[in-house]
Formats: structure tokens, sequence, C-alpha cells
């Protein structure tokens, strides 16, 4: 059961945080496919992880 709090709360604070990192990517202009790809790949990574992280415990209010 520890793994899976575990997960849970890594998945919460990527999806946390990962809007960071598209900064970057707009400010670079997604004008290739490279960068769309790049683009596309972060927001994947970004829905996964708040699915994952979606039921922390830390992330609501008491």
């Amino acid at each position: 059961m520890h793994l899976e709090n575990s997960v849970t709360a890594v998945g919460f604070w990527l999806g946390t945080l990962l809007p960071v990192a598209y900064f970057p990517v707009f400010l670079s202009g997604i004008d290739s496919t490279g960068s769309l790809s790049v683009f596309l790949a972060l927001l994947a990574l970004h829905v996964t992880a708040l699915v994952i992280g979606h039921d922390y415990p830390g992330s609501r209010s008491q």
C-alpha cells in the first residue's frame, strides 16, 4: 500500500508542477513537428499525472 501512496503523491506533484515546463515550449514557438511533438508529449504526461495523482489525500481541504 505504501508504493501506491508514493505513486499517487508523485503523480499529484508532477501534475501540479509540470505546467512550468510549458513556458519554454511556448516561448520558443510551436513552429515545427519536433516542437509540436514535445508539446503533445508534455500534455500527455500532464494528463497522466493528473489522473494518477487525483486521489492524493493532501489535495483535499479539510
